[in-house]
């Protein structure tokens, strides 16, 4: 997962209308109709798409694992919270205590790695109140408790499960005796609640540790919530990427060991996360709370296997990224991560004979997990430091375990130095497939359908782990489906995808937007699911290839009001002028008196300070002031600006519509290592061109950009630093075509996201085919949303009758459509 600064490449609204084939006569509302023309090519080969095309991505952020898919409902259960975690958080976060109780970190402990545990006293009591609103009970249900206890006396245990109106299920009892041992009991719930308790009452002094509830009933058996499981599995996925994201290559990459001091910041190393849940290390997450590692590699595995996935791991590359940023310049502690790295493939595919087989045999899978792919590394914005250490790991895991595909990736964004830079390595290097990323607007993924078509078909295939439109309306669907189309049009080069992130519970949210949704007692797909489980659902094992007419996309001059802003930086701005292509002036501020021209429409603190426009809050980000007319157009932009403290630069508006529709000169970016262009729509932004570079402290910089029609040109300090042309038309109309070869069907997808219906000509080019069309239909409100309450975006099914060699069919506005044809 990026953790940069979100960038969106955005381009033009087709609005005008393009007669293609009018087939039928034109309704009386024929300005709501749009009529377009596919042309299939059945006796074309297109590109093979292979079964593991697309899959999922599991990080744990958002809660997606604790509190989420790992089926445990009790929070800290070990007391392992730290402000190495989060900084409001202690040991004793979630639990509430009567009587006398105390978090130790002694030698009285459970084991070296789990490190703290809770002395109660005599007639003291521990209460635990779960995740969300309390702890989901459900009547009828079983659950199982567990807890490690050690007593020097007998000290009898009572265990309720409660909430404000009382009992959730009879009372058990159980009696800790002498050294650490594990004591277990059975709950049948007898009615249900979302807001439960779960209380251990001692009667004698004792010490707890791993106090667990657990639903008797997990998908499949093996400790995973059901339905989050299942919602997973109705995907059918070909992979299943894990477990980061920023939780690869964030954090020290030592062990939890002594010789670290149990170091809690750690990058996500596999063998912290095997064997009993009670030896398993706990860790600092990326994201801001704990991880407890219930749910592990094994566990990872099992649910691949169980959901018929291909397992897809992620290993630290040794340096790390998501803002972090550093190369590890340890031989030995490289050495020992890629040793790691084979015993993690010997843990998935090595026999019972072999050291890590035997453990894998002994947590209760003795069959190998056939693992074929593996990935080293994650968005690394050190493209070089990186290489070299990837290289390493490429030449180690070639020579032991030659069949394994040893995947790269391209740093954390779509375009840019870094990206150029790690592509170049990885086809100097014939890296088999290189992973990228992105997090882009609506308006981007309907614009890059074509990004893969000028892709070299001989160089690395890609995986692209992750992306999504960062929005879960039906907007965002529709867009990331008309991208799809081309992902799967050219799936001899895009081999793997996957959007991300996968989970969220609705409380505990480090990021938008996410596919599935949940709370402690429900889950719901949104808008983005849907379309994601129809492409999974109706994928086909071939490209059958097809050409479709297009929108003509009709739109004037770039046309705003100028701004002004920072991001966590504090910065001073003068000479501001606007003047137009014919010399008039526009705007002109010195800022000798007032700020009345500006106003303010961001965060921050501004004020006039010495003849400058001052923007002093460090911490503020996006504290933009604007001014002018949002009709301007063809016009020169100069200001002198200031960088005063902070840890980026400063930025500069133009095009300005509104407070989320503008573009900006962003100088200093990305913790001051990035200059680009950026372009807002709707609030959310992408990069239209970048460089790296910083800006200086206390320097002033003479910034001036010229605006003519789509053409927009910068200087800095009075040298071109770059330009572009924003051009590019945001297509709503998006088709492909593949053919199921298990049944025959030809499979029309198409995408139609604009307000008017799509009257399509579609002409098979002789393909044999009945007259019959089985339809999966998607279409809502461009901001429908789905929630717990209501599913505004679902599939409708129907069947089509007038499928003929050349027939008609109108796809409705706002709709994803696929139409399976039989073979006639």
């Amino acid at each position: 997962m990026s953790r940069t600064r979100t960038r969106w490449r955005l381009g033009l609204t087709a609005t005008a209308l393009l007669v293609a084939s009018a087939v039928v006569p034109a309704p009386a509302n024929a300005e709501d109709v749009t009529d377009y023309a596919i042309t299939v090519d059945p006796a074309a080969k297109g590109a093979k798409i292979d079964d593991t095309m697309y899959g999922v991505f599991f990080e744990d952020i958002n809660r997606a694992a604790d509190g989420g898919l790992y089926a445990e409902l009790v929070q800290n259960r070990s007391f392992e919270y730290s402000t190495a975690d989060n900084r409001s958080y202690t040991p004793l976060t979630s639990w509430g205590t009567s009587g006398t109780a105390q978090a130790l970190s002694d030698d009285g402990r459970l084991n070296a790695r789990n490190r703290t545990y809770l002395a109660l006293d005599g007639g003291s009591s521990v209460t635990n109140s779960g995740y969300n609103t309390g702890i989901s009970i459900e009547s009828g249900k079983a659950y199982d408790f567990s807890v490690w206890a050690r007593a020097d006396a007998a000290a009898p245990l009572t265990v309720t499960l409660h909430d404000a109106d009382g009992t959730l299920a009879e009372a058990r009892r159980v009696t800790a005796r002498g050294g650490w041992a594990k004591y277990r009991a059975k709950f049948t719930a007898t009615r249900s609640s979302t807001t439960g308790r779960l209380t251990v009452a001692a009667e004698g002094p004792v010490a707890l540790d791993m106090i667990s509830l657990l639903p008797r009933d997990t998908y499949k058996g093996h400790g995973l919530r059901e339905d989050l499981a299942q919602k997973i599995a109705a995907l059918h996925p070909g992979f299943v990427r894990f477990p980061g994201g920023c939780l690869v290559n964030t954090g020290s990459m030592a062990g939890y060991d002594e010789a670290s001091g149990y170091e809690r910041k750690r990058s996500y190393q596999w063998k912290d996360t095997i064997g009993p849940v009670e030896q398993r290390a706990t860790n600092s997450n990326f994201w801001g709370y704990n991880q407890s590692y219930g749910l592990g590699y094994y566990e990872y595995f099992q649910f691949s296997e169980d959901i018929g996935a291909m397992p897809l791991p992620v290993v630290p590359a040794l340096v790390t990224g998501c803002g972090q940023n550093k190369a590890t310049d340890d031989d030995a502690l490289l050495e020992r991560h890629i040793q790691d790295t084979l015993d993690l493939i010997e843990f998935a595919n090595g026999p019972v004979t072999s050291e890590w087989g035997r453990k894998r045999a002994a947590m209760g899978h003795p069959k190998p997990f056939h693992l074929t792919h593996l990935e080293v590394g994650n968005e690394e914005n050190l493209p070089n430091e990186f290489f070299a250490r990837f290289t390493e790991f490429r030449t180690a895991i070639e020579a032991e375990y030659p069949d394994v595909t040893v995947i790269s990736n391209s740093g954390p964004d779509d375009s840019g130095s870094t990206f150029d830079t790690a592509w170049q390595l990885n086809r100097d290097a014939n890296v088999d497939m290189v992973d990228e990323h992105y997090y882009n607007s609506p308006q981007w993924f309907l614009q890059n359908n074509d990004r893969y078509d000028s892709y070299d078909r001989n160089g690395p295939k890609v995986f692209l782990g992750e992306y999504a439109s960062l929005g879960n309306t039906f907007k965002n669907a529709l867009s990331e489906a008309a991208f799809m189309t081309g992902l799967e049009r050219n799936a001899d080069v895009v081999k793997l995808a996957s959007y991300a992130p996968l989970l969220a519970n609705e409380d505990y949210v480090q990021w938008r937007p996410d596919l599935i949704w949940f709370n402690n007692h429900a889950s719901w797909g949104s808008a983005d699911y849907e379309v994601q489980k129809l492409f999974m659902s109706n994928v086909g094992d071939r490209v059958v290839p097809s050409t479709a007419t297009g929108t003509p996309s009709v739109s004037g001059p770039i046309s705003g009001a100028v701004g002004l802003s920072t991001w966590a930086t504090t910065a001073a701005y003068d000479d501001v002028k606007v003047t137009g292509a014919d010399g008039t002036a526009l705007l002109g501020d010195d800022f000798s008196g007032d700020a009345s021209q500006w106003t303010h429409t961001g965060t921050g603190s501004w004020s006039v300070q010495d003849g400058q426009y001052v923007q002093s809050d460090e911490a503020a980000t996006n504290t933009m002031v604007q001014a002018g007319d949002p009709a301007w157009h063809d016009y020169d932009l100069h200001v002198k600006a200031t960088k005063k403290s902070g840890k980026e630069g400063f930025l500069v508006a133009f095009g300005v519509k509104d407070t989320g529709n503008y573009y900006w000169w962003n100088l200093g970016g990305w913790n001051n290592t990035t200059s680009a262009v950026e372009q807002a729509v709707d609030g959310g932004k992408s990069t239209l061109v970048s460089k790296a570079g910083s800006i200086e402290t206390g320097r002033a910089y003479d910034i001036d950009i010229k605006v003519r029609g789509r053409q927009v040109t910068l200087l800095l300090d009075g040298q071109e630093w770059g330009s572009f042309t924003d051009d590019k038309p945001a297509e709503p109309f998006r088709q492909v075509v593949t053919r199921d070869a298990k049944t025959g069907d030809l499979i029309v997808k198409v995408v139609n996201a604009q307000a008017a219906d799509a009257r399509t000509a579609i002409d098979l080019g002789g393909a044999k085919v009945g007259r019959k069309a089985a339809v999966t239909t998607l279409q809502a409100a461009p901001d429908a949303v789905n929630t717990e309450t209501s599913t505004a975006v679902a599939p409708v099914k129907s069947t089509f009758e007038g499928v003929a060699d050349r027939f008609t069919y109108t796809f409705p506005a706002n709709s994803v459509t696929f139409l399976r044809i039989r073979k006639g």
